[in-house]
């Protein structure tokens, strides 16, 4: 089973395997992100148990299970199921003390861990029993804990206080595919697909790599979403509830919050506009369900420079959720064959396209030879003058970028060239900065025209955001 992409992720499973003692690895992210893929993709040959919990199961149910799965690895076990965690576990370590001593890492996969750990199942208790008092002792255990309910896995893994209190060695959160990724997977599937296409999909779809699957090979953009999303007994006709549904836990703030800013202005809102839009009272439960939107991805917290001053804005990062909840939710029986024509899809590209270009900053930094140079990134707002993105170099230089999705060539005409150089004035008088300021147009296809010359530094196009 091949793993593509994820070097970073190979790469921190890699010194596990190398590792001089037993280590306990927590895998988390959102729901069709390929945790589970990654794990037995790259941890295959090395398992020597692996347990999925049950949905909505009981007890007695999800210990069945487990010694089902423990009996297809060692056959000496008899049928009789274990009455609580703690006996389950003891029988994992007999096992484990049965195979054969090697220097090679022995791993153990627990996957869906929420589902498992339902009330006074008493599985958390037993599990940090084994890591603590068994697995601790020995030096050639990886245990990977995995689960895609955002809320358990960062509460009662990640910020632990009882008895896995910084036990974890490692921690691993899938974020989705970026572009470069996309273009690898697609090619390692056999699927022909422009970078015009795959910039228009990953706008509606995001890199959530179990969405891309569906994409078949001769696909344009246009059919893929429409066939994912719009027809009859779409795929993810009902994924929007069920992420949510599955991540969070009831009675929380998650779908407001989104839906607040789903509806806000595109640029983002502060923490106050989304409590009034939604009618919220700002407390710990809001303050929690934020935190878990931003720490799973759904959410990007960033710094603006509005009317000369610094504010903390948010807006969504998920490309799904906001595609569903802009043309899914409010065009149901509706094809995306003639929705795409709208001019509501053509604005919205420019929005879409903006918050992809926020994701691949490390390849525009690269395509301006200043990745290794440290900056700040924001986005920059005065009366009659806004700016996309700024990269604040440490190297004194800055640099301006207008960030553009257009279906050709994108002309610099005079009028416009006027807006631009009228931008570098306001930012250059408005900040006071003592460092080079630099236009730079980052465009679908590029862009012309004879003002362009000596007013543009750098003539980006999306090609820049594939670079691996």
């Amino acid at each position: 089973m091949e793993v593509i992409g994820r070097y970073r992720e190979k790469q921190k499973l890699s010194e596990a395997l190398e590792s001089p003692r037993s280590e306990l690895i927590a895998v988390y992210g959102r729901r069709r992100i390929g945790k589970t893929h990654l794990i037995r993709g790259f941890y295959g040959k090395h398992m020597v148990f692996s347990f999925t919990g049950l949905r909505n199961a009981s007890r007695s149910d999800q210990l069945e299970n487990f010694m089902i799965q423990l009996r297809e690895r060692d056959n000496r076990f008899d049928n009789e199921v274990p009455k609580n965690w703690l006996q389950a576990f003891q029988q994992l370590k007999n096992y484990l003390k049965r195979l054969r001593k090697t220097k090679r890492k022995k791993v153990i996969f627990i996957d869906e861990f929420p589902w498992v750990d339902t009330m006074r199942s008493g599985f958390l208790p037993a599990f940090e029993n084994f890591w603590n008092t068994y697995a601790t002792t020995r030096t050639d255990l990886i245990i990977v804990v995995c689960g895609s309910a955002a809320s358990y896995m960062i509460k009662k893994i990640i910020k632990n206080r009882g008895g896995l209190h910084n036990r974890l060695t490692r921690k691993i959160k899938l974020e989705p595919f970026t572009l470069p990724e996309v273009d690898t997977f697609f090619r390692y599937r056999k699927i022909k697909m422009p970078y015009i296409e795959q910039l228009k999909l990953y706008m509606a779809l995001g890199g959530v790599a179990e969405y891309l699957e569906f994409v078949r090979p001769g696909d344009s953009s246009v059919t893929a979403i429409d066939r994912i999303c719009f027809q009859k007994g779409a795929q993810l006709e009902h994924e929007f509830d069920e992420v949510f549904k599955s991540l969070f836990e009831e009675g929380s703030y998650h779908e407001q919050i989104i839906h607040a800013l789903a509806q806000g202005p595109k640029r983002g809102m502060p923490r106050d506009a989304i409590l009034n839009e939604q009618g919220l009272t700002s407390g710990g439960q809001f303050s929690k369900s934020l935190a878990e939107l931003i720490e799973c991805g759904f959410v990007s917290q960033y710094r603006s420079h509005y009317f000369n001053r610094a504010k903390t804005l948010y807006r969504i990062a998920d490309e799904f959720c906001l595609f569903h909840l802009r043309f899914i939710s409010p065009n149901k029986g509706n094809r995306w064959a003639v929705l795409y024509t709208k001019k509501a899809y053509e604005v919205w590209c420019g929005y879409a396209f903006e918050m992809l270009c926020y994701k691949h900053i490390e390849q525009i930094k690269r395509a301006l030879r200043c990745d290794q140079i440290a900056s700040k990134n924001y986005s920059w707002v005065e009366a009659g003058a806004q700016i996309d993105l700024v990269i604040d170099r440490q190297d004194n230089l800055i640099n301006l970028c207008e960030l553009k999705f257009y279906n050709g060539t994108f002309r610099v005409d005079a009028q416009y060239a006027k807006i631009l150089r009228n931008k570098e004035c306001r930012y250059a008088e408005q900040t006071g900065t003592r460092k080079g300021v630099q236009t730079i147009m980052l465009t679908t296809w590029g862009v012309s025209g004879s003002h362009a010359i000596g007013l543009i530094s750098h003539n980006l196009t999306m090609d820049c955001l594939f670079e691996p």
